[in-house]
C-alpha cells in the first residue's frame, strides 16, 4: 500500500538526517523532494504545493527540541500535515433513523456492489445490526444476481424486483420491506456507468430525493488516482454525499486519491477496501494512514485485528494445554486460521514499523501457509496431538501424503518446537508485559 510514495518520502526526509539544525537551505531541498514525491503519487499540483508550503512554514517556525533531530522534527511535521490533509479524525456512518438508509453511489467497476456487501457484513458483526441489501441496478447484466451471491456469502437478506425497471420504486419498496421484516439498516446498491453522464446523475439524484437517506456514500477505485478525485467532485456537486469509500487500496502503490480527495470535495474518507474477502474493510483513520505512508507501521490496527479474532474461552483452553505441555498441531493449525482471518500477510506485515522497508521487493504470498496446512493434514490425529511420536519413517509418510519434502516437514517441526517454547515463556512475566502494552494501545 503506497509503496512508491513511502519510498520517495523516506528518501526526501533523509536529506535532513545528520544535520545539526534546520535552515532555509536544507529545508528547501527536502521540501522540493517531498513535493516531487507527492506529484509522482498523482496528488494534484495545487494541493501538493499548498501542503509543502505549510510544512516549510512550520519547519522554519520551530526550534528543534533537545530530544529531536531536524530529520525527526520534519517527519513529525509531515505526518501531522498528512493526517490533516486526509481528514484529521476518523468518521463513522450515520445510523440514525428506523431503519437507517445508506445509499451507495459510484461508477461501474469501482467495486460498489461488493463493498455494499462488505459494509453490510461490517455493520452486522461490529455494530450488531440487521442489514438488508437492496438491488437497484436495473441496467448491468447479472447485477441483481451478484448482490444475491454477496448476500448469501455473508448471510444477509437481499431485496430485489427483477421485473421492475424503476430504481426509485425498488428503493422505496426495499425500505418498506425492511420495516416490515425488522431490518434496522438498509443499504441500497445503485447503478453505475463507465463514465459520469447526465442520465446516471439524474437517476441517482431522483433516488436520493425520494428516499432521503441518512447516509450517502461515494465508492471509488483508489487505483485511478486523480480520476477518482475528479469523479468524486462531479458526484458531490449533484449528490452532496456524506463520505467516500476507497476500494482496492491494497493494490494502490501511489496514494494520490487517499491524500487528495478530502481536500477537493471536503468530505471524509469513511472506509477503505483492503482485499477481496468480505471482511476486508477498515474504518479510515487518517493518523494511522499517515504513519503507514511514512513507514511507521500501524500497530494499533494490527492489535485491533488480533483482538477481533481473540476468543477468551479458546484462549483459556490453550493456556491450560501450554501449561501442561499438551500444545499440539491441531492447536497450531487453529492459530494459523486466526492469523489468516486478520487479512493478507502483506497488509499485516505493513503494519509492523519498519517491516515495509525491510521487505521491499519481496513478494509475500497469501498462500504461504498452504504447505504447512497440507503437512499437518497429512498427520494422523495421534501425531497432531502428540508431535513427539513423529519419527523419521512417519516424516517420510507425512511428506509423501502432503506432496512436500522431508526437509520441509523437519523445518515445520522445528518451527513448531520454537513456537511451543515461546508460548510457554509467554505464560510468565513476558506475556503479562506484552498484554499490558497492548492494552495501553487500545
Amino acid at each position: 500500500m503506497f509503496d512508491n510514495l513511502s519510498d520517495k518520502l523516506d528518501k526526501a526526509l533523509h536529506n535532513l538526517k545528520g544535520h545539526g539544525q534546520i535552515t532555509e537551505i536544507n529545508v528547501a531541498e527536502t521540501i522540493k523532494e517531498v513535493r516531487r514525491a507527492l506529484l509522482d503519487a498523482d496528488v494534484n499540483f495545487k494541493i501538493a504545493k499548498q501542503f509543502t508550503n505549510k510544512v516549510k512554514e512550520k519547519a522554519l517556525g520551530q526550534n528543534v527540541l533537545t530530544t529531536l533531530q531536524p530529520g525527526q522534527l520534519m517527519v513529525k511535521i509531515v505526518k501531522d500535515e498528512l493526517t490533516e490533509l486526509m481528514g484529521g479524525d476518523a468518521e463513522g456512518v450515520n445510523l440514525s433513523g428506523t431503519p437507517s438508509v445508506v445509499l451507495m453511489s459510484g461508477l461501474q467497476g469501482s467495486g460498489k456492489t461488493t463493498f455494499s456487501g462488505k459494509l453490510a457484513n461490517f455493520l452486522k458483526t461490529k455494530k450488531t445490526k440487521k442489514p438488508l441489501l437492496v438491488a437497484c441496478d436495473v441496467y448491468r447484466p447479472a447485477a441483481v444476481d451478484q448482490l444475491h451471491v454477496v448476500g448469501d456469502q455473508i448471510s444477509v437478506d437481499v431485496y430485489s424486483d427483477k421485473g421492475n425497471t424503476d430504481p426509485v420504486a425498488i428503493a422505496q419498496a426495499g425500505i418498506a420491506h425492511a420495516k416490515a421484516n425488522g431490518h434496522n439498516i438498509v443499504i441500497i446498491d445503485t447503478a453505475g456507468r463507465l463514465a459520469v453522464d447526465e442520465a446516471m446523475m439524474t437517476e441517482i439524484s431522483n433516488i436520493h430525493k425520494a428516499i432521503q437517506p441518512q447516509e450517502t456514500l461515494f465508492v471509488v477505485d483508489a487505483m485511478t488516482g486523480q480520476d477518482a478525485v475528479n469523479t468524486a467532485k462531479a458526484f458531490n456537486d449533484v449528490l452532496d454525499f456524506d463520505g467516500v469509500i476507497l476500494t482496492k487500496l491494497d493494490g494502490d502503490t501511489r496514494g494520490g486519491a487517499a491524500i487528495s480527495i478530502k481536500s477537493v470535495v471536503n468530505k471524509p474518507i469513511k472506509f477503505i477496501g483492503t482485499g477481496e474477502k468480505m471482511d476486508a474493510i477498515d474504518v479510515f483513520y487518517p493518523n494511522r494512514m499517515a504513519d503507514r505512508i511514512l513507514g511507521m507501521g500501524d500497530v494499533v490496527s494490527l492489535v485491533e485485528r488480533a483482538q477481533e479474532q481473540y476468543d477468551e474461552e479458546e484462549a483459556r483452553k490453550l493456556q491450560k494445554k501450554i501449561a501442561k505441555n499438551q500444545f499440539g498441531f491441531d492447536d497450531f493449525l487453529s492459530q494459523i486460521q486466526q492469523i489468516k482471518k486478520m487479512g493478507s500477510m502483506k497488509d499485516l506485515l505493513g503494519m509492523i514499523p519498519g517491516a515495509g522497508k525491510a521487505l521491499k521487493g519481496i513478494d509475500i504470498d497469501d498462500d504461504a501457509f498452504k504447505h504447512v496446512e497440507a503437512i499437518i493434514h497429512s498427520m494422523t490425529p495421534g501425531e497432531r496431538s502428540t508431535p513427539s511420536t513423529i519419527n523419521a519413517s512417519r516424516k517420510k509418510r507425512i511428506a509423501k501424503g502432503s506432496g512436500r519434502t522431508v526437509q520441509e516437514v523437519n523445518q515445520l517441526m522445528k518451527q513448531f518446537d520454537q513456537m511451543s517454547k515461546m508460548m510457554k515463556m509467554m505464560q510468565g512475566g513476558g506475556g503479562r508485559q506484552m498484554m499490558n502494552m497492548m492494552n495501553k494501545m487500545r
